[in-house]
């Protein structure tokens, strides 16, 4: 099941989880889920690399006020989580230079993965009807949820420690 992190507009005091089922967008029980896109470096990253970590895929551009806002909540969850339990990927979704794209990773000290994802209207996980969008996968490497606009990492970390846990 497939549910949607939600939170409404106002500062990170004001975030709250919500819970809201996604009917028909993704089938109990679906298969993990995988996609291979080049990093900054060229080289190739495939989303089950991570398998056994849960995985914030995060859809973003340069250009979206909002996708800048929530960086550094992403960069806040990734410093926490990187080394036990859970990571960040940022995939970019415009056409934009890679010389161009560094530098404001740079300028941003983004140090969670960011990956070449070019300009389209959806992604591998499923749609992207704004930006940011970001895709929760499960450590079994199935999307669990979707937000449609900024997060903050207690707003991720809360939706994970609620998650049910898989039975034995």
């Amino acid at each position: 099941m497939q549910t949607s992190i939600a939170a409404p507009l106002g500062g990170a005091s004001g975030w709250v989880l919500l819970l809201a089922l996604m009917a028909g967008v993704l089938p109990v029980g679906a298969a993990p889920v995988d996609f291979t896109l080049p990093d900054l470096d060229g080289a190739q990253v495939r989303l089950s690399d991570y398998r056994g970590k849960w995985v914030l895929v995060n859809y973003w551009a340069t250009w979206c006020p909002p996708c800048l806002e929530e960086i550094p909540e992403l960069e806040l969850f990734h410093a926490r989580h990187k080394d036990h339990d859970a990571v960040v990927l940022g995939v970019n979704l415009e056409d934009i230079g890679l010389a161009r794209l560094r530098a404001f990773v740079d300028e941003q000290f983004i140090d969670y993965p960011i990956l070449r994802g070019g300009p389209r209207g959806g992604s591998e996980l499923g749609s992207v009807p704004g930006m940011p969008t970001s895709y929760l996968v499960s450590p079994a490497g199935e999307v669990v949820a979707r937000q449609v606009g900024a997060l903050t990492a207690k707003l991720v970390e809360d939706f994970i420690a609620g998650y049910p846990a898989a039975p034995p």
